[in-house]
């Protein structure tokens, strides 16, 4: 099974912080995920996974992409709708 990544909503963030963008994504339209972040890190634009925070304060993700070609695509679709948005 081929899976496809498609962002549903998607919200650029204002100001200097490392977080750029927040967005939404379904998987093969089977399935929703939010809370993807768009980051601006020290080697460029990376996709964040949803994460929470755990009781000791600390921050946990909550979604691991198992191969690198899923991780591959979803990074496209994620960085594709942020350069596609409108300013």
């Amino acid at each position: 099974m081929v899976l496809n990544f498609k962002v549903t909503k998607f919200h650029k963030l204002d100001g200097k912080g490392a977080t750029k963008a927040m967005c939404d994504v379904s998987i093969s339209d089977e399935f929703l995920v939010k809370g993807f972040r768009v980051v601006d890190g020290k080697n460029g634009l990376f996709v964040g996974v949803p994460r929470e925070q755990g009781k000791d304060g600390k921050w946990y993700n909550s979604v691991f992409p198992l191969t690198d070609s899923v991780r591959e695509a979803l990074q496209q679709a994620v960085l594709s709708a942020y350069e596609n948005s409108k300013d």
